[in-house]
């Protein structure tokens, strides 16, 4: 791993290679915190600027760049999900200066569980919470092979779920530049198999309540994920909630961050 920065340094200077992969939208070097987010399949780092600008500067927010979108749409996108998680953990090393928690959404959910799981076994000092939205938990399976499918067929499935992006897809130079990744993520998530291990932090879960890719018991079954606290908060609306509860699952990152750092300092004290 490379090595940590001075901790008496205000900020981090990120190796050219940690630049690839994490955006710092909101710098805030007083922060007492991090939260790194972890975007969707087909998602990208920028759906996370809002976030940092609503908890800046309490909570310095970083956001994961996967490759194959954006400012990264010539590379080749990764279609393993334990590949994107050994890149992840190595380039945040330098970003553990501070208590930090992890956030992701969909696809993103499961890589930042496996990116925890991933530190906390290299005995990294592991996130202090674990936030999962939009995602059932990795022990309960199902059979799915959207990346197999036709590119109208992957539209088709982005309709179902209500996405936005699917909108775009239908214009067709759009459709070339986007779907190359959203096929690799798919297939990341398809093919990463079931999981039973848990992490040392606490997971609060987000949920949507007419979610048809996470049921009200795949979203509990998080609890079984970790050998600490879990709990399960439930808004109307499908697998893009956050879209209409943003504020709402927001105050409740920023409560729980609070908590967990008066809840640490009482420790220590």
């Amino acid at each position: 791993m490379a090595a940590r920065p001075d901790r008496r340094c205000s900020s981090v200077t990120p190796s050219p290679h940690s630049a690839l992969w994490l955006r710092l939208y909101r710098p805030a070097p007083e922060a007492r915190s991090r939260l790194v987010c972890f975007p969707h399949a087909g998602g990208s780092a920028s759906y996370y600027h809002s976030v940092a600008r609503a908890l800046a500067p309490d909570v310095e927010v970083l956001a994961v760049q996967y490759p194959g979108r954006q400012d990264r749409r010539n590379e080749p996108p990764v279609a393993s999900l334990a590949e994107l998680a050994t890149s992840v953990g190595e380039v945040l090393d330098p970003w553990l200066d501070k208590p930090y928690a992890f956030f992701g959404h969909s696809m993103g959910a499961l890589l930042a569980y496996q990116v925890a799981r991933r530190l906390e076994g290299a005995g990294a000092r592991g996130p202090r919470r674990l936030f999962v939205s939009g995602r059932r938990a990795p022990s309960c399976p199902r059979t799915e092979n959207i990346h197999l499918r036709s590119d109208q067929g992957i539209v088709a499935h982005l309709k179902r779920l209500q996405s936005t992006a699917a909108i775009l897809l239908e214009d067709e130079e759009l459709l070339a530049m986007f779907l190359p990744a959203l096929r690799a993520d798919y297939k990341a998530v398809e093919t990463c198999g079931v999981c039973h291990a848990d992490v040392g932090c606490p997971v609060t879960v987000f949920s949507g309540e007419s979610d048809p890719l996470t049921t009200k018991a795949e979203a509990e079954a998080w609890q079984a994920h970790t050998r600490r606290d879990a709990e399960v908060f439930f808004y109307p609306g499908g697998h893009f909630f956050l879209d209409a509860h943003a504020a709402e699952v927001l105050e409740v990152i920023r409560k729980r961050t609070d908590q967990d750092h008066d809840r640490s300092r009482e420790f220590s004290s």
